[in-house]
């Protein structure tokens, strides 16, 4: 049995040490948001937060994320930042296909809590690894920037 704190909530799973948290989630917690996409921590898409750092819960062994906090897309809008992301994405119509948006989301809100007001560059590093075959890169620079701006 491994006892885990997503969003919030104690949860206690019974599943082997070494499968993967996004896995756990996904399955027997019901959290569907974050997604797979490589199974290689390359795609951003499975991103959650660690005790508050963004985090490929593709390759992170559930038995690592125990004692730790775990926040999925689920609840990303209880934090202040992350309301204000969701919100800016929707206003600026970021999301095309919207499968990589739950991981982009998740590091656009671990880099505002951060750095509030980020330049192109801290953007780039944050994001990269966050892959979108839609191309909205620059929707996801200017929702960041937007944040930003706003929170001055």
């Amino acid at each position: 049995m491994i006892s885990l704190q997503v969003n919030g909530d104690e949860h206690t799973v019974d599943v082997p040490d070494t499968k993967p948290l996004l896995w756990v989630l996904r399955e027997d917690l019901k959290l569907t948001g974050s997604k797979y996409g490589c199974g290689q921590a390359l795609c951003g898409a499975c991103t959650v937060h660690l005790d508050g750092q963004p985090t490929r819960a593709c390759v992170v062994p559930v038995s690592a994320a125990a004692g730790h906090r775990i926040d999925t897309i689920e609840a990303v809008d209880q934090q202040r930042i992350g309301a204000l992301v969701q919100q800016a994405w929707q206003a600026l119509n970021v999301p095309q296909c919207g499968y990589c948006q739950s991981g982009q989301i998740m590091a656009a809100t671990a880099l505002l809590t951060s750095n509030p007001s980020p330049s192109d560059r801290d953007i780039d590093e944050a994001m990269s690894g966050n892959i979108c075959r839609c191309g909205t890169y620059p929707r996801i620079r200017k929702a960041i920037h937007k944040i930003a701006s706003e929170q001055l």
